[in-house]
């Protein structure tokens, strides 16, 4: 999102609304896609007929004779032709998994739970039986489930402890076109995995790969030249529109066009808008509710809003897939988690911000930078076709075809992007080594061994030249975390508080956990006042999940001091599972008291990269890389100018950011870090 506040103008609802060149934000660009198939699917069927109507029943037979002949395949079937519910089904209904167990994975964890919900009612049996699914949280399966659906963080957990894989016969790897760094890694995984159990004649490992569009000759020269199956699909028909001109205010230009269709289209007619962040969303939400109070909206439908993003409860990411109450419309806000997996029942329209906020790491700087960026070509096709999985649909873009056609034609993979800490310490806890690692696309030199240095210095990794893993790091790589924060909750035995340091790593965890409506800022600022720490925002978020957690009326709570109840309950889940991990690890729960500066000393044994001084002319810099930063807005310490702070991560809108900020003790970085000290002295500014 722009940082100058988005939605900032009040919505007229008198503005006209015809779609012609004159008066209107967008242009029919009279694209189609190509539909074969233009009957509607009809809910209320049998399940057994419905099945039947799915394409990819069609060539049931020969899809099976060719996952019989080959160990890896290619299947490219677009969304709704029935490939992830169906095809474990098929492969099931002849035993091919035989005494083993067929994976199937999600880029997401939604989409897992709905598929295997959705396998479950099919086969007529209890969720967990014959079909599960495994997230993070959760675990439905049982040892009799052969289908089981996961995310690819969670296989990639289990190749942790087991390389091999051996308790699967046949690995599905969903959704592949997304490349996230799990799935990334996945490929060279279960690759190595397949020619190791052929080479040791131990039981064969089929590898089946399943996308609706993807570089289709990149992967099949990756996976050894591996056949691809076309499916027919069923996409219908969607009518473009793109805008008139650039939209200086994307959000705005999304929220203007949500009326204009609810002001026109029939009840039950439902919309679904991509934006970028659960801010963004939240924000957006609130707007849309203000609005359709406004007398001009009493005769319209009713117009049900929903919100959908990652870290959403999994109990409020379902509430979406909920039919729409008859003579109303719903509207689905979401992130690009709606993209691809799920299809949404109802959905006619989609407003496609043509934005997304993605994590990009710099190695010049040793930092991750969130930032808002346009979305690829790619993945604009795919935001449209949501609008034509069950019938014709419409697509606005609220951008023009010239920026369109400045779009990268795919997205850059992760891999390429991101921080490499987690991933190295992961592949190294199986005792293989980032840089030889096969990779589908390599991630650049410099990035893999920037993350040796940092598990070096967080004493993961004994060396750069022949790593291996310490017995620290071989911890670390237990936690499903940033390396640096498991490191700072293994050290909390050292400060003797576990007990606060898990609270405030969960907290971070999640989203933010502060919500502010623009029309009660003021309100909203003022009631956060109670929980805020003169010593920086860790502490803060201590006092409000120690709050939330003993009080009983929690969404009552939230809602009177402005703080967001799904990101809160997403922290407790946290909390419990590095609860039990620590446990697991002999951590015993302690508890520093009211004694809280050994709290910001223990955040400084994983933190340490991020810590800033304060130079004279009121800005701050990274003290490692010299890179100018500014306390963020939202922080307990803005507007004050201590003269040393650490930081969880920095964020790039007009200026670079720090976010999640705490004051630190100077004497603290020579006590605690010496080594790192030693090479990055701090200036001892004096005011």
């Amino acid at each position: 999102m722009d940082s100058k506040s988005p939605m900032k103008s009040k919505l007229n609802l008198g503005l006209p609304i015809k779609r012609n060149a004159n008066d209107s934000l967008f242009k029919d660009s009279a694209k189609r896609f190509n539909s074969k198939n233009n009957s509607k699917l009809v809910h209320s069927k049998p399940i057994s007929i419905q099945r039947q109507m799915l394409p990819v029943y069609k060539v049931k037979r020969r899809l099976l004779e060719e996952i019989d002949k080959n160990s890896t395949i290619i299947i490219i079937g677009e969304t709704g032709c029935g490939k992830t519910t169906q095809i474990p089904q098929f492969i099931h209904d002849l035993r091919l998994e035989s005494n083993k167990t067929i994976a199937i994975t999600q880029p997401r964890r939604v989409a897992a739970i709905t598929v295997a919900q959705r396998v479950a009612s099919e086969t007529n049996t209890q969720l967990g039986t014959l079909a599960g699914y495994c997230v993070r949280f959760e675990d439905v399966t049982s040892e009799n489930t052969k289908l089981k659906y996961m995310t690819d963080g969670m296989l990639l957990r289990e190749a942790m402890l087991d390389d091999m894989l051996m308790t699967y016969s046949i690995i599905i790897l969903d959704e592949a076109h997304e490349r996230t760094v799990q799935t990334d890694v996945l490929f060279g995984i279960v690759k190595t995995a397949q020619a190791f159990r052929k080479e040791k004649n131990m039981y064969p490992l089929k590898v089946i790969l399943m996308s609706a569009t993807m570089d289709v000759d990149h992967f099949s020269k990756y996976f050894n030249n591996s056949k691809v199956l076309y499916l027919e699909g069923r996409q219908y028909p969607v009518k473009m529109y793109e805008a008139l001109k650039h939209q200086e205010d994307y959000a705005f230009s999304c929220l203007v066009t949500i009326f204009q269709i609810h002001k026109e289209a029939p009840p039950n007619h439902d919309i679904l808008v991509f934006l970028t962040g659960q801010e963004e969303i939240e924000l957006m939400a609130a707007n849309i509710r203000s609005i359709t109070k406004d007398p001009q909206c009493s005769s319209l439908p009713p117009l049900k809003v929903f919100t959908f993003y990652a870290s959403m409860s999994t109990i409020k990411q379902l509430d979406v897939f909920r039919p729409t109450p008859l003579g109303a419309r719903k509207v689905v806000l979401s992130t690009n988690v709606a993209e691809t997996s799920v299809t949404i029942s109802g959905i006619k329209y989609v407003i496609d911000s043509g934005m997304v906020k993605i994590r990009s790491h710099q190695s010049g700087t040793g930092f991750d930078i969130l930032k808002v960026q346009r979305i690829s070509q790619a993945q604009a096709w795919q935001r449209a076709g949501r609008a034509g999985r069950e019938s014709n649909g419409i697509c606005y873009r609220v951008y023009t075809k010239q920026e369109f056609e400045a779009m990268m034609k795919n997205p850059i993979p992760e891999i390429q992007r991101c921080n490499l800490t987690s991933v190295v310490l992961q592949l190294l806890a199986i005792k293989i080594n980032a840089l030889t690692f096969d990779f589908m696309d390599k991630p650049p030199k410099d990035l893999v061994i920037e993350a040796f240095h940092q598990l070096v210095e967080l004493k993961a990794v004994d060396n750069v030249e022949s790593p291996k893993l310490t017995e620290l790091g071989y911890k670390l790589a237990q936690f499903p975390l940033d390396p640096r924060y498991s490191k700072i909750i293994l050290s909390a035995k050292d400060f003797n508080c576990l007990e606060e340091i898990l609270s405030i790593i969960s907290v971070l965890s999640s989203e933010n956990v502060f919500v502010t409506p623009m029309a009660k800022k003021e309100e909203a600022n003022e009631m956060r006042k109670k929980f805020l720490s003169s010593s920086g925002d860790h502490i803060s978020f201590l006092n409000i999940y120690r709050c939330f957690n003993n009080i009983k009326l929690k969404n009552q709570w939230c809602f009177e001091n402005y703080l967001n109840p799904r990101n809160l309950e997403y922290s407790v889940e946290v909390r419990k599972q590095l609860a039990d991990l620590c446990k697991k690890c002999g951590l015993e729960p302690t508890s520093c008291g009211q004694n809280l500066d050994v709290v910001r000393k223990c955040l400084l044994t994983g933190l340490f990269h991020n810590v800033a001084e304060l130079q004279r002319d009121k800005q701050y810099i990274t003290v490692n890389t010299r890179q100018i930063v500014h306390i963020h807005p939202s922080s307990a310490l803005f507007g004050s100018y201590p003269p040393y702070v650490l930081f969880t991560e920095l964020i790039q809108t007009g200026r670079c950011y720090m976010r999640n900020v705490s004051i630190i003790d100077p004497d603290w970085f020579e006590e605690i870090i010496p080594e790192y000290a030693r090479l990055h002295p701090l200036s001892k500014f004096e005011e």
